[in-house]
């Protein structure tokens, strides 16, 4: 049975069959083209980021009467709306390897679509991104150095995890190009580097006044190489592996 998981539930516990899905074949990234007087073809301004996609699901619902239908499908609007706010993890049985961000887009008109049977369609504002699951596994080092690969055509914004104590300066050395650094002064038991989110903290303590160095780490597609000098005892790193 195909199916697709949207904030922690399945299309299945609710009797939903995909019919179709439907996705765009890659975002738009965002640019700006320039024209200037007397130069032939257009500057290219990048904002150096995708935009979001739209992905949809049409599936197919039956019931004996219409009580039964309207009881699910006020169970389906409950699921799907619960948390509009916010992005949520979604997965579907065409693509078990990899997951997306996203977060229920438009109406969702299915009692004047449906009588006793029928179908309708669920779209998603998703983040461009794709991220498979092999990329939120931590890779580890009890050590101040370790080697990961990238497998895929983009950069990652990885969770980096460094257990250590005092002044300590984590590098970062993809594969054919310079290192990129930052310091962190005053560390305490562990620090932790979300370039996702483009934070640093410690549990619930936010620990952005102790980092110095320009922007957060990402890791290039093919080898790079993560070191950290000073007081380290154990560097852990989910380097979060997406593709578009």
């Amino acid at each position: 049975m195909t199916y697709f998981t949207y904030n922690g539930r399945s299309s299945s516990d609710f009797g939903l069959h995909i019919e179709k899905k439907d996705v765009f074949s890659a975002p738009k990234y965002d640019a700006e083209f320039v024209s200037i007087p007397g130069r032939s073809g257009d500057i290219i301004n990048p904002n150096r980021r995708f935009a979001n996609i739209k992905v949809s699901y049409t599936v197919f619902l039956a019931r004996k009467n219409p009580a039964a239908l309207a009881s699910v499908l006020r169970d389906i609007k409950g699921w799907l709306y619960s948390e509009p706010d916010r992005y949520h993890e979604i997965t579907d049985s065409y693509d078990a390897e990899y997951f997306r961000y996203g977060v229920i887009s438009g109406n969702l008109d299915i009692e004047e679509q449906l009588n006793k049977v029928g179908s309708f369609t669920v779209t998603f504002n998703c983040k461009p991104y794709k991220y498979s699951f092999a990329g939120q596994e931590t890779v580890s080092a009890d050590s101040s150095e370790l080697t990961i690969t990238n497998p895929t055509a983009f950069e990652s914004r990885p969770y980096i995890k460094i257990y250590g104590s005092g002044l300590i300066r984590l590098m970062v050395q993809p594969e054919g190009q310079g290192t990129s650094s930052w310091g962190f002064a005053g560390v305490d038991e562990y620090i932790e580097i979300d370039s996702e989110h483009m934070n640093c903290y410690k549990g619930t303590v936010l620990k952005n006044d102790i980092l110095s160095g320009e922007g957060f780490p990402v890791l290039k597609p093919g080898e790079n190489i993560i070191a950290c000098a000073g007081n380290v005892r154990r560097v852990e790193v989910v380097p979060r592996w997406c593709c578009l």
